[in-house]
């Protein structure tokens, strides 16, 4: 085990030669982010390395944790864009939403306290809602010291259906588990699986468990949460622990693909 506290008091030991580029493997840790060293005792120590690949393999580590999409890991809630929107209430609400995204984020130990977190719905597929979920997951990952899990609803439904095989790689509590103890989890496409009876008890258990313990958990939906079909023991927890963003009736996606067919027609015209 590192003893961090020593570290920090053996920080003027031993000094070592640093000087290597960004592109290459760093000499003293080898790429680890942690380095041994003597103090002038000759006691044996480690520390975080100052090339910095320690944050770095942490980051990439609470990325691969994470299981966002890869085409959603740059993104950030600074480079969410109202303009895409034409109509002018669309722009309205998703500026109000990044503004509670802010708010939200600012005061995040409170929210770790308290166990708050959000629900962002519309009846509208494409609308923003999941790239705006990412976004917060990965200022999560890059500002917090939390651990996040993203997964679409019927994603969850069917790791734990492939649980059932005795030969899988882990069993359906420790799946349980592992969503209802992260620090953050992002349960994408809420209510889009029709909750069967065994599929509302395992929700139940994951969404109770958090509610316990006050983890915080951020949904997407389709549907406002009074709408969704699941029972009011599950509904009423969500209630309790989420700030509720709607978000725009204009599908994004869709014009996104007419600024494309444009930009082809200016291409072939």
């Amino acid at each position: 085990m590192i003893d961090w506290k020593m570290m920090e008091h053996q920080e003027n030991g031993q000094k070592l030669n640093r000087n290597y580029t960004d592109s290459e493997k760093c000499p003293v840790c080898n790429g680890t982010g942690l380095e041994i060293y003597r103090d002038d005792r000759g006691r044996t120590f480690s520390r975080m390395c100052r090339c910095g690949a320690y944050k770095k393999n942490q980051k990439k580590e609470r990325l691969d944790f994470a299981k966002i999409p890869e085409g959603f890991r740059s993104l950030k809630l600074e480079s969410f864009r109202s303009d895409i929107y034409e109509d002018s209430r669309s722009k309205m609400i998703i500026q109000k939403n990044l503004k509670a995204a802010n708010w939200w984020l600012e005061n995040f130990e409170r929210m770790q306290k308290e166990g708050k977190g959000l629900y962002l719905y519309s009846s509208t597929k494409g609308c923003g809602k999941t790239r705006f979920a990412v976004s917060i997951a990965n200022e999560l990952i890059e500002s917090m010291d939390c651990s996040v899990k993203f997964a679409t609803s019927i994603q969850i439904i069917n790791e734990i259906k492939a649980t059932w095989n005795k030969e899988y790689e882990y069993t359906e509590q420790q799946l349980l588990e592992e969503l209802a103890r992260v620090d953050v989890l992002i349960i994408d496409d809420f209510d889009t699986e029709k909750p069967k009876d065994w599929i509302e008890e395992r929700f139940y258990q994951i969404i109770n468990e958090r509610y316990m313990n006050n983890l915080i958990t951020i949904f997407t939906s389709n549907n406002a949460i009074q709408n969704t079909d699941y029972d009011e023991r599950i509904k009423n927890r969500i209630i309790e622990k989420s700030y509720c963003l709607l978000f725009p009736d204009e599908s994004i996606r869709e014009q996104i693909g007419k600024r494309n067919q444009e930009e082809l027609k200016a291409a072939i015209a």
